[in-house]
């Protein structure tokens, strides 16, 4: 997956969920979720990273994909959005 984000917003990421948003270039992915609730077109993206579950945050940039966010998913999200 071509990724890009922002180095400030990688550093706070880092700080709040302790992994960059550059690793989010490796998940292994199980679904795609489109989001609404912006003024953008949004999704969210579950998958694993070293057999742990994540979640990205992103949206389409010139065809790649900015990354808004990665964290680790959460036990319910994954029931609900993976098959």
């Amino acid at each position: 997956m071509d990724i890009e984000f922002d180095s400030a917003k990688d550093e706070a990421n880092i700080a709040k969920h302790g992994i960059s948003l550059a690793r989010a270039a490796e998940i292994d992915l199980l679904a795609y979720v489109a989001d609404d609730r912006f003024n953008e077109p949004r999704f969210r993206l579950y998958g694993l990273i070293d057999d742990e579950a994540y979640c990205v945050a992103g949206t389409d940039r010139d065809g790649k994909v900015r990354v808004i966010s990665l964290r680790r998913a959460h036990a319910k999200e994954m029931r609900r959005y993976v098959p």
